[in-house]
């Protein structure tokens, strides 16, 4: 288990440039299963969760060429069907949540897919239903083995459909989207998660022949095709490593730019930040955050505690109110963290409070936090990372912190962040990665 030793209390000053979007990657890693073509995907981000998917797929018999330090070729001529029988099988797949994206293409080419309960971050309950009641009502048949815990899906001949999701689920929405392309005549999936990385996965099936209407909107109109060919597709820059730089500048009082952000797909991000009185200054395609002596909370045009809350987009991600609650430990005011998806993701507040932040854990979905100001620094501790974004957010506050931190765990944040330690050295931080 790797470490990250922190010698935090020095501002920062330079430029960052994001990585591609994790999420966008492994959904758009699973689409090249489609085609016996060669696909060709660039800005793919060397992150652990990445090089796992691109490890499983080659795996499957998948032809993987590295083009570039950050592009690949996928050419999925010869799926190896008797893998997914395998040991070997069970025990990639069941070590990363993503892999569950590779049934809707198997199933769409293939007629069938199988897979153990995969992995991923332990942030509470993340059900797995959307996607097989998706499938379903294609017309596979679909059984989980509670004694394996394996989960299989059969259907030789999908027929669109319409149906309309219970929850707006990213990943199952990716996963029945691809099931779709293939499938005969029309199917209509209402309530669609429309995140930006769905938007992306739409684009490029579209560019290998599918037909997709309704791209960014919650109502998606699928028209079924034979084949689908190759294609280049360039991945989005990370939103959430932007969020994270922005909210890392403003309370380690810091200057920094962000270069080549993809400012209009940001969203509703920089917007959230300003309610917590972060000012970002867009220039072209990069964002320039100033150094901040404070920043002041809103309220509610009453005078209330202003509560900030993810969203199915185009609210705010959920993977950016953990580095929100950290930032906000030193603005002035106060403000109420509402994480309404994971019941699991604040509990790692214990961390903060025991550097000095004042936080009230009030349920598993809500935390108060009372601002300092910088009146009083958080002190430095040793600390383990539970998931990816909290680990991003332990390390924000190791950074400020006056003295000496160590972060245990940092697989997990090097499961959704690239060199994270030597690109912010590369700024000005003192950060030691430790084996």
């Amino acid at each position: 288990m790797g470490s990250f030793l922190i010698k935090g209390g020095k501002p920062l000053k330079g430029s960052l440039a994001p990585q591609g979007a994790k999420n966008e990657a492994l959904q758009v890693i699973c689409a090249t299963l489609l085609t016996p073509e060669k696909v060709t995907i660039s800005n793919i981000p060397n992150i652990r969760d990445v090089n796992k998917l691109l490890d499983l797929v080659k795996s499957l018999g998948v032809t993987v060429t590295r083009e570039s330090p950050s592009s690949y070729s996928f050419q999925a001529k010869n799926v190896n069907f008797e893998y997914l029988h395998s040991q070997e099988y069970i025990d990639k797949a069941e070590g990363l949540r993503g892999s569950i994206m590779i049934m809707g293409p198997l199933l769409a080419r293939f007629g069938k897919g199988y897979i153990p309960s995969p992995g991923g971050d332990k942030i509470g309950r993340r059900r797995l239903d959307i996607h097989f009641q998706g499938f379903e009502k294609l017309g596979a048949r679909f059984v989980f083995d509670h004694k394996d815990n394996f989960y299989r899906v059969e259907g030789a001949k999908l027929e669109g459909t319409y149906m309309l999701l219970e929850e707006a689920s990213v990943t199952g929405t990716a996963n029945i989207i691809m099931a779709a392309v293939k499938a005969k005549g029309t199917t209509t999936i209402y309530n669609a998660a429309c995140e930006p990385y769905v938007q992306q996965l739409c684009r490029m099936l579209n560019n290998m022949g599918a037909d997709i209407s309704g791209v960014g909107s919650n109502l998606l109109t699928i028209r079924g095709v034979d084949e689908l060919k190759g294609c280049h597709h360039e991945i989005l820059p990370d939103m959430i490593e932007v969020g994270s730089f922005i909210g890392l500048a403003a309370m380690n009082q810091s200057e920094i730019t962000i270069k080549n952000v993809s400012y209009d797909n940001l969203g509703i991000i920089p917007a959230s930040f300003a309610r917590l009185g972060i000012e970002v200054q867009k220039s072209g395609d990069d964002i320039y955050i100033p150094r901040h002596e404070h920043y002041q909370i809103e309220t509610f045009i009453d005078g209330s505690i202003m509560t900030i809350a993810d969203a199915p987009w185009p609210g705010l991600t959920p993977d950016l109110l953990s580095v929100m609650l950290v930032v906000a430990t030193q603005a002035r005011g106060s403000v109420l963290i509402h994480q309404k998806m994971f019941e699991s993701r604040l509990f790692f507040v214990d961390k903060l409070i025991d550097m000095g932040a004042q936080i009230i854990l009030c349920d598993p979905h809500r935390a108060t936090v009372i601002g300092q100001d910088h009146q009083i620094r958080l002190r430095p501790t040793k600390m383990t990372s539970p998931d990816i974004r909290a680990g991003v957010a332990l390390l924000i506050a190791a950074l400020y912190a006056e003295g000496t931190s160590t972060i245990h765990n940092i697989e997990q944040i090097d499961r959704g962040y690239e060199q994270i330690d030597q690109r912010l050295a590369n700024i000005g931080a003192d950060i030691q990665r430790i084996d």
